[in-house]
Parts: C-alpha cells; structure tokens; sequence
C-alpha cells in the first residue's frame, strides 16, 4: 500500500456529504451509495452510510466464511470511534470504487479513451475487478477504508465544532458521538446532514497502531448469531413473488454442445413450465426446484463430443510431456545450473498431481429477475462487477440497468469468481421476462462442470555440497489458468501466467545455480482459481524436492532450509516452529515429523505435520503452523482461517482427485470425492509473527504448504517418498 498513492475528492450531495477515497483514476467517480439512499440517510464516504439508526459499513469484499466482513468494517470503526458492536455491515453495490486495486491497479487512460469519454462514446468493456480473491483484501482495504473513516470523523468533528462554537481541537470522539470539553456530546446522525459542504482534509491523520482499541484484538463476527440462527441470507433462501424455480442439465462432457433435446416427457411432470436450450445444456423451469429436478432426469438430449482428450491417461500424458517440449518461460535463472549438475552427482525426481474441484459446501445458485428496462441479480459471487456486465450483456441492458445483490456464500475457493451460474439465471430471465427465476445447479452438475485446480506434473534434478543445495533445476508443466479463463469468455488466449510458477519462483532460499521453468500445456479440462493457485501444486513440488536434497545432503530438514534462508521474517518462522513442534526433541516410538516452508502472496508460511505409523496405516497426529501475517488485525480469525486452510490443504493431500473417462468427470457427489470430516481433522496448533513491514491475507497462506509437509512426514516415518498426489493412491491412513 505505501507504493499506491490515495487521494480524497469532496462533493455535497443531497445535503449530505460525499468523502471519496481512491486510487487515482483517469475518470472522476461519484459514490455508488447515492443512488440507494432513502431521504434520510447520508452517505459520508463510500464506505459510510449515517442515518437515524446509527452507522452501516459498507464492505466491498465478498463474505465466504472468512470473516471479511468483521475485519473491514473494523477498519472503519476504528477510526470513526464507534464499537463493532454498533455497526451494521453490507456488501457494496458494483462500482469502479470498490475495484480491488491490488489484483487491478488502475492504468491511465490514453488520449483516444479520454476522447471517447467525452464525445460520450462509452469504450469501457467492463468494469474494473471488485473482486475477492488471493487473499488481497486486507492489503488492498487497509489504508484505504481506514482514510475513509478518518476523514467521515474530521467532517463529523469540524461541523459539531460548527455547532457548538469551538474549536475543533477541543473535541473528541467517542462511541459514535463528538464530545465537548464540558461532557456534552452530539451523535454522529445528528451531525451528518451539517457535513456537507465542508473543506476536507487532503490527508486526514490515521490512528497511530498503540491507540487502536478494536484493531489488533479478535473481534465478535458479525455474521456469527444470524449464521447460528439460520437467517442469514444466502441466494438459496431468496423469495420473490411469483418466482419460478429451475435446474440445469449441461452437457457431461465439458464444453461439448448441445445437439437436440426432446422434452415431451417433461412436458407431462407435475409442476413442469419450460426448458430454455443453452449452447452446452438446457435449463428446467417448474413450480418448486424438486419438479424441476425430475422433469430434468425425463428430458432425451444428445449431446457433441468433448473439446479434449477422453480418458484421465491421456490428460496425464499431455501435461507430463509438455515437460520435454519447446514452449517455456524461465521465471527464474541464478548462477549456472548445468554447469554446476555437471560436476555433481545430481538426484532427480518426477512428480504428478491431478485436477481438484472447488466442492464447495452450498450448491450454486442464482437468481435473476428482468423487468422492464432493468435486470437484478441475487448471488453469492466473488465479482459483481463482472456479473453486472454479462448480465447486462445477456439481455441487452446498460450496465448501469444491472442491480447485484452479493449474498453470502457457503464456500467460494474461487469457483464463485466464475459467471456460468450467474449466466444460466440471467438466460433464465431473458426467456420468462418479468418473472424472477431460481436456476440451481445440482450437486452433480456442478462437480462435472467446475473451473478445476489444473492438474500438473514437474521434474527436479539437484546436487549439494558441503550440507547446502549446490543447485536446482525445477521444471513445471500445468495448463494455463489465465489462457482457460480468457478462452471462457471469449476473449483469445494468453502467454505464461505467473500462476504457473508462483510457489516455486519466488521462494526466498539462497541457492547460487537455481532455475525454475514452465512449460505450456495444451487446453484440456477447463482450469480456474483454486485455494492458494498455483501454490497449491508448485508448492508441494518445489518443498518436496528441497527435502530430498536435504536428506541427500544428511541434514536435518528444518536446519537446511535455514542455512538456506536471510530473509528474516522467513527464518523466524521457521525458528517459530521448531519450539512449537519441539521439533529438536525426540518423538515418540512410531511418530514422525515433516516439515514445509513457503511464502505465500508474500506471507511467510512454515508447517510441522507429526505422524504416527501402526500396522501400516499413517494417522496425523497433529498439525503446527506459524505465519507472519505483517501486521494481525483479528488474532482469532487468522487463526480460523489458518485451521481453515491446513483442512482444505490435507483433504486435497490425502483424497482429492477429478478423473476423466470417455470425456467426463467420473466424480460427482461426495460419495465418489471424500473430504474430510469433523472427527478426521487433526488438531492444529498456531502462532501468529508479526513482522510489521507490510500486511498480507491470510485466507490462503496455509493451504500450500500442508501437502509437502505430510509427504515430508511420511517419508521419515516410513522412508518412502511419495511424488504422487493424492496420498491414498500410495497408503492407507487411520483417521
């Protein structure tokens, strides 16, 4: 953040006051709010809405269970000097303000833009990304929300100075009101309508961190009692007048189309209304989703065939021999690696992982209403300005027409990044106009259907000398996410991604040959944002490799990655973990430990896995991390977001595989892909560093490095290295 420059622009408006914090962009914004607000409301900043109730925060994130919501709104509060337990919190309407600047800085406009825009040519394809994803939105909120709730207070304590007749230096805030040196005080909603018009500040001051009294402490969550009591409000819970209910059928193998469709059984289910054909499916509308669901399984359809390989052996063989093709891109290249393998005695290895599927807890769902000259959408999404441009695109509306409702989400891991199941509800709408209609996505369709984490394949040729690595040669090969997701939308295709080295690339070891390559992979199944990206695969393959190297090398595996490492906040983790896990002492008969290290978005990451070994079968006895979060706004929601990403990580470790057989996934419900369950999870131990230079998410960090640390473990329980995931393919485990 102290690279992205803030500014603050002042409009009145409605007598009220708009504050606007932003980046810097080429278009001036108003705020997004004004068009919502009833006539007594005011909309201080963006992030502000002040009326007679009290205080709504407005969180331009998705909440997914990771608690975002809490956190941002905290960030707010905090300056505003109001207590969380005062405040009431929505999700942001689509707008360029709340873009998140982090995955999508802001690029000047050129001369023949800024022409367009005037002669009132609108040359903007979409919206800039409100996205959640990547764990940025911390990093991209922290500055920015803060300055809007310090410049909110400075109008709130300049106009109630106004009123009372003093200086604006005499008064404090506290709990929502200014207060005056005699212990009178006057609410915040009885000062917002006298804000407007005020010079503001051009760089309000922030709250020095030692008189933060919410930051820095675990805060209550604010969607905990109506998650508890079962009214909070998910897509599925919609209810509208006169809606119809719908399912999808798509085509099972992905991206095949469809050729024809004969309905006339369907036709005769109670509760049966229409099917609206799609490109690749068709859509099943009924009274109540239950009729639509066995109306769907009467419908005869043929469908075209798979725009790939047919059988899971053969998505294998592409990936693995694109490892010995001509397409690469070096993102790393230190020192001379063949020139130091040459004189060496090298140790190699061939690894694999398949596809995983998001698997999200709630099934897709969505809803759309198009009435006349306006379309609105209820969805638990992570990118309402992308499902505000595609809904308009659908049904041939301006953007602006476009109302998103982001509700919350039982699970996103970036499969609610996707607009399909926005898509299907909106072509839904267009076919039964001034209806709203409820598309769901069946379980099974969803599993055989998903954006999967991209299957992947590496090799690594080693030496060391002298107890270190003398060099590294770490070849990668997946398909490419950004190509798939382009290709999705049909906008042509793209070069190396950096996903497909991250994990690997920018590992901060001290290797003096070191080389890290890609290499392009045909389009096979479609690949989009998994749980930590392409950490989640490079990861495992890259710490995996480092700990053959260090049992070549006879060290101990945590002492090598330190001789390795003067990156300091990544060596006191490691540090961190090794008192954790007791890491120097010995285990007990049967017991085991591994170890993993990764920086992770810029969050240094280390595990400890202890394992037990009885009768062959490996049982996890406990889990230890430490991360350095940079600066740790809600301790206990890092740490259940930390719980949160060690469980994601072990069950695709453990049992996660999509496979592929005559064109289509062959796995459908959680019958055929385990998770993991409550009694199975392991216990899991956490310390939170706080190194202070930045601050990063946390919503991923642990995920990546809980796989090589289980193959780490069950290497030195049983000395077998295991370079193939799932794990269950190679042993068996005791939960």
């Amino acid at each position: 953040m102290k690279r992205r420059t803030l500014i603050l622009g002042s409009t009145a408006v409605a007598g009220g006051v708009l504050i606007g914090y932003r980046l810097q962009l080429p278009v001036p914004e108003i705020n997004p709010l004004l068009a919502t607000l009833g006539p007594d409301q005011f909309a201080l900043t963006p992030y502000v809405i002040v009326d007679g109730t009290g205080v709504t925060v407005i969180t331009p994130r998705a909440e997914m269970g990771q608690g975002i919501h809490g956190t941002l709104a905290a960030l707010v509060a905090e300056e505003l000097d109001i207590t969380m337990a005062d405040v009431k919190v929505e999700h942001g309407p689509p707008s360029d303000v709340y873009s998140n600047t982090v995955l999508h800085p802001p690029k000047p406009s050129s001369l023949r833009s800024r022409m367009k825009k005037r002669l009132g040519i609108d040359n903007r394809k979409r919206r800039r990304a409100q996205l959640t994803g990547a764990q940025t939105s911390i990093q991209d909120s922290f500055v920015k929300m803060r300055k809007a709730g310090a410049a909110a207070r400075t109008v709130l304590v300049i106009a109630a100075a106004r009123q009372l007749g003093i200086p604006a230096t005499e008064l404090r805030t506290a709990n929502g009101t200014v207060m005056a040196p005699n212990g009178n005080s006057i609410p915040y909603t009885d000062l917002a309508a006298d804000a407007a018009g005020i010079e503001l500040p051009s760089d309000p001051p922030l709250k020095p961190r030692h008189k933060w009294t919410q930051l820095g402490k675990s805060q209550p969550r604010v969607d905990m009692v109506k998650k508890c009591t079962g009214t909070a409000r998910y897509a599925i819970d919609m209810r509208l007048p006169g809606m119809l209910h719908a399912v999808v059928r798509l085509n099972p193998r992905i991206g095949g189309g469809l050729i024809s469709f004969d309905a006339s059984g369907a036709s005769k289910m109670p509760g049966f209304h229409k099917v609206i054909p799609l490109d690749d499916g068709i859509i099943i509308v009924a009274s109540n989703t239950w009729y639509a669901m066995k109306a769907a399984a009467t419908v005869k359809v043929e469908w075209g065939p798979a725009p790939y390989p047919a059988t899971n052996a053969e998505h294998r063989s592409a990936v693995e021999s694109a490892l010995d093709g001509d397409s690469l891109k070096r993102w790393r290249d230190d020192g001379d690696v063949e020139n130091a393998l040459a004189g060496s005695e090298v140790y190699e290895g061939s690894y694999f992982v398949p596809y995983l599927p998001h698997a999200t807890m709630e099934p897709l769902c969505a809803v759309a209403w198009l009435k006349e000259g306006e379309l609105e959408i209820w969805a638990g999404n992570q990118n309402p300005s992308n499902a505000q441009y595609h809904g308009a695109k659908i049904v041939g509306l301006p953007v602006d027409a476009v109302r998103v409702h982001t509700m919350y989400m039982g699970g996103g891991f970036g499969r609610r990044l996707e607009m399909d199941f926005i898509k299907t509800a909106v072509h839904a709408a267009r076919a039964l106009p001034g209806i709203p209609v409820k598309v769901m996505w069946p379980r099974e369709e969803d599993m055989t259907h998903d954006v999967y984490r991209p299957t992947a394949a590496a090799r690594f040729r080693g030496s060391v000398s002298g107890g270190k690595i003398n060099a590294l040669d770490l070849k990668l090969a997946s398909p490419g996410l950004l190509a798939s997701s382009l290709h999705r939308d049909n906008r042509g295709s793209q070069g190396f991604f950096r996903a497909s080295a991250m994990g690997a690339m920018e590992q901060p070891y001290r290797i003096e040959n070191y080389r890290v390559t890609a290499y392009s992979v045909p389009r096979l199944l479609p690949v989009g944002w998994w749980r930590s990206v392409g950490e989640s695969q490079n990861a495992f393959f890259h710490e995996s490799a480092i700990d053959e190297l260090a049992h070549a090398a006879e060290t101990d595996p945590l002492a090598f990655r330190l001789s390795l490492l003067e990156h300091g906040p990544s060596r006191k983790v490691l540090e961190t973990i090794a008192e954790l896990s007791n890491w120097n002492s010995k285990v007990p008969e049967g017991h085991a430990r591994g170890v993993a290290y990764v920086l992770s978005s810029g969050a240094p990451t280390a595990h400890v896995i202890e394992v037990s070994e009885n009768n062959g079968l490996i049982r996890i006895e406990k889990v230890y991390v430490v991360v350095d979060v940079g600066i740790a706004l809600d301790p206990r929601n890092i740490e259940a977001q930390v719980i949160s990403s060690v469980l994601f990580g072990l069950c695709a470790a453990i049992h996660g595989e999509i496979t592929v057989a005559n064109g289509s996934v062959r796995e459908k419900n959680f019958n055929d892909y385990q998770l993991m369950s409550c009694n199975q999870a392991p216990r899991v131990e956490i310390a939170i560093h706080e190194s202070e230079s930045e601050i990063f998410g946390v919503g991923e960090s642990a995920t990546a490095g809980a796989a090589p640390a289980l193959g780490n473990a069950i290497f030195a329980a049983r000395g077998q290295r295991i370079r193939e995931l799932p794990f269950n393919k190679s042993i068996d485990f005791h939960f």
